[in-house]
């Protein structure tokens, strides 16, 4: 199957899935949103394969959902944002419920929707460069798959979250026990490929079964209702406009991206002179 935003390869127990917009630092756009579930879709339809992988080429494993807008959505309208939204969400959780084991390989930068993915799967490595974070409220945004909690607890998330921050290196994720390992960058997939053999090595309806337990214990512990209502707070914010997001809006769309964090960064360093 040929693709445009990913790579897939299937190579003996391992399906691989690689982010591939590296231009774009692997921004997640609706193209690679809908490819990704079609690898899936590949990868868990292959008896063969028994362990997926996704990484990222390039400079970045992802930089998270791409900023710039590809199509007009009205986003007063909370119906569209829903159907936008909903997509997204679908599509980081299918990582999590994937009946194979699943594992991120991140390196450089792991942020915003690309981290979620990453909190998504079963396990993370990570090289020793990588910055993590969730920086959405920085410019009027909100996550997509509220997993933080989950995964590091109420105070780590809470401070993660609300401060917007981009800068979780790699020690700081393996000790809030969002990664598994850390990897060189040159090693990364090496790593993470040997880490797949391990369990594929298993046997299969043991580990299927094992993953499907955990999952369940989280659910039972009512994970899933709250993602979904957190999910509902996403749709809110993300249809709900401000004066900050409405300039940063009208930035990005005149003067592209990079102007537009400046702006949020000079913005905030004038509001602090202020104080």
């Amino acid at each position: 199957m040929a693709f445009k935003t990913i790579l897939y390869e299937a190579r003996g127990p391992l399906g691989l899935i690689t982010l591939n917009r590296p231009h774009k630092l692997n921004a997640i756009n609706s193209c690679m949103v809908e490819e990704l579930g079609k690898a899936l879709d590949l990868a868990e339809g292959d008896p063969q394969v028994r362990v997926i992988i996704v990484s990222g080429t390039g400079k970045a494993f992802s930089a998270g959902f791409d900023l710039t807008p590809e199509h007009d959505i009205d986003w007063s309208d909370r119906d569209a944002v829903q159907t936008e939204i909903t997509r997204d969400f679908n599509m980081i959780m299918r990582f999590m419920e994937s009946p194979k084991p699943t594992i991120a390989a991140v390196h450089r930068y792991c942020l915003g929707g690309a981290f979620e993915l990453a909190l998504a799967c079963d396990l993370t490595v990570t090289s020793a460069d990588c910055r993590f974070g969730e920086p959405e409220v920085r410019f009027g945004s909100s996550f997509i798959a509220l997993l933080l909690p989950w995964v590091c607890g109420s105070k780590r998330a809470r401070e993660l979250l609300l401060t917007g921050t981009d800068r979780v290196s790699a020690i700081e994720a393996k000790e809030y026990g969002l990664v598994n390992r850390i990897a060189a960058e040159d090693r990364l997939l090496e790593e993470s490929m040997q880490l797949g053999l391990e369990i594929a090595r298993n046997d299969v309806l043991a580990v299927q079964l094992t993953k499907q337990a955990l999952n369940n214990s989280y659910n039972a512990a009512g994970m899933r209702e709250a993602l979904l209502q957190g999910l509902e707070t996403s749709i809110t914010i993300e249809s709900t406009e401000t004066e900050e997001s409405r300039q940063f809006s009208l930035i990005l769309k005149s003067r592209g991206t990079r102007a537009a964090i400046q702006w949020l960064d000079e913005r905030m360093g004038t509001d602090q002179l202020k104080e």
